[in-house]
């Protein structure tokens, strides 16, 4: 007895000691300034609100970004910045009966223009620890998102063993307009990607400043999901990023090549000379005639222009000549992409297809004629159909092959440039809710199991969808951390180029063949064959 009470005596004399050494210091000081975070479970801290780039109003308006003013005091970073303008209106889909969206994976609360700021999430215990860095680039087809999106909370992933980070980009007009006005004040005489010059800016603050955090500036991993995964590969062609990041991940982002009826937005880009004219028209038909105007117009003026053209992104990221010097496709020829290990994949319904298709035989075979062409034929020797229940099965999975298969070609092709490990994924779990067997693991449902963001959304969760969580988010760390998601616990996740697997993420995960079969990498090969060049 008297050995048990002498050792919670010393028990308690260690408390203190233990919990000072399990908390990292809520004051820290960075370039600018001072700031006092926030104790969140975990033992991870987060600070929110932090200015990485002045504001970009007035003059700085479609200008890219320039570093922000020092701050004196202490500034509070408890809360969300305000997110940038958004172009497109939030509707509840989940709630209303139309799809399974619900308001957590758009909800931002106010908009303005002054709304360049990031956030960290550290579990680190002191700053000296040097834990892998995670930065975050959310989506929205480049025209609307925010890093206040409570799908995009980090604080589980943060408590895996990264110090993560997400941020505002500009968005739509704001973001991404070309003019030939606007070449003439760059020193590059280039204009646009004003988005993805955010993008930078954020790396270089990180870059500065994560060690205060308790982060490693030498091994950051960027990720993004749809437009923020396509960001990533932009980042990837771009040699103003070359030396800001370390790794790599694209969540349903990669489309080899761009399926004019499919595509989301992702991968969209324009040349500059296509983006001047496009935009030169758009805005003539608004009644804007020059550069000072736009630029006098007050923020409401400017989101009540006429809506954009979607999908794809109409105003996007531009291969400009400097800031994106070339396209994909000449960059991986010429073997000057990022030389960075990448981990890569994409839900199983990112292009529509659903868990339980219906259609008929004759509707099957006339969707086959319209998507197909002249290779229809060799599609439904492919995937031949008797019967409606076939059609809709065959159809289904013809949607799915063709999501991975183009990631199958991607990588063929990226990796003759690229001499790091490559993992290939593909997401199978669905988001539990009204419409699960209606729509499946859909577009941007894998983000809340990264992110640990689960608690975000009210829907029926089993243990299940808690232990794909926890997966996913020791993968994704796993990853940031070494360049590979194995680790003690968690099924074997073989590389691409070794083996020519992926692996298929869910309850049950494991690998696969990526593509289903040669012939039928083969017919989407001849396929994508027939697209444009671009």
């Amino acid at each position: 007895m008297k050995k048990r009470i002498s050792g919670l005596i010393f028990s308690l004399m260690l408390l203190p000691f233990c919990l000072h050494a399990a908390t990292f210091p809520l004051d820290v000081t960075v370039k600018n300034g001072s700031m006092a975070g926030v104790a969140e479970a975990d033992n991870v801290v987060s600070f929110k609100g932090v200015p990485f780039a002045a504001p970009p109003v007035g003059d700085l308006r479609f200008k890219g970004p320039v570093d922000p003013s020092a701050w004196t005091g202490v500034l509070r970073a408890d809360h969300y910045s305000k997110s940038c303008p958004q172009f497109a209106k939030y509707e509840d889909r989940y709630t209303s009966g139309k799809g399974p969206y619900s308001s957590e994976f758009f909800e931002l609360g106010e908009v303005s223009e002054d709304c360049l700021y990031l956030n960290v999430w550290t579990p680190a215990k002191e700053p000296s620890e040097k834990l892998p860095v995670m930065v975050f680039f959310y989506g929205g087809g480049f025209f609307m998102g925010s890093a206040s999106t409570p799908a995009y909370n980090a604080h589980g992933l943060a408590s895996k063993g990264a110090v993560v980070v997400t941020l505002n980009y500009r968005l739509g007009i704001l973001g991404f307009l070309a003019s030939a006005e606007l070449d003439k004040e760059s020193a590059h005489h280039v204009s646009g990607n004003y988005g993805t010059l955010d993008q930078v800016q954020a790396l270089k603050w990180v870059k500065e400043n994560i060690r205060a955090f308790g982060g490693d500036p030498t091994n950051v991993t960027i990720f993004g999901q749809s437009a923020g995964g396509g960001s990533v590969h932009f980042l990837s062609i771009s040699p103003l990023a070359r030396g800001l990041f370390a790794k790599a991940i694209v969540q349903s982002a990669t489309m080899y090549p761009q399926d004019p009826l499919l595509n989301r937005g992702a991968m969209s880009y324009k040349t500059l000379n296509e983006a001047e004219e496009a935009y030169a028209a758009y805005l003539r038909k608004a009644g804007v005639t020059s550069l000072q105007q736009l630029r006098s117009m007050s923020l409401k003026e400017i989101m009540s222009l006429p809506s954009a053209p979607f999908p794809p992104a109409f105003f996007c990221p531009l291969v400009d000549g400097y800031v994106l010097p070339q396209s994909f496709r000449e960059t991986y020829a010429k073997h000057l992409q990022a030389d960075v290990p990448f981990l890569i994949g994409g839900n199983s319904e990112d292009l529509g297809g659903v868990p339980e298709m219906t259609t008929t035989v004759p509707e099957y075979v006339q969707w086959a004629e319209k998507k197909f062409g002249t290779l229809k034929d060799e599609f439904l020797r492919l995937y031949p159909a008797t019967t409606d229940a076939e059609a809709g099965i065959q159809e289904n999975q013809a949607i799915h092959d063709q999501n991975l298969i183009s990631k199958v070609l991607w990588a063929q092709e990226f990796e003759a440039g690229n001499h790091q490990p490559l993992f290939l994924y593909y997401w199978t779990h669905p988001l539990p809710g009204l419409h699960t067997e209606r729509f499946g693991a859909f577009h941007t449902s894998d983000v809340p199991y990264v992110m640990g963001s689960l608690a975000t959304m009210s829907r029926p969760y089993t243990q299940d969808d808690w232990k794909v969580a926890a997966m996913m988010a020791r993968y994704w760390v796993n990853f940031a951390t070494k360049g590979d998601p194995n680790g003690p616990g968690l099924p074997k996740w073989p590389e691409y180029r070794k083996s020519g697997l992926a692996m298929r993420l869910d309850s049950k995960s494991e690998p696969i063949f990526a593509g289903g079969s040669r012939a039928k990498i083969h017919f989407f090969k001849e396929y994508f064959a027939t697209f444009p060049a671009k």
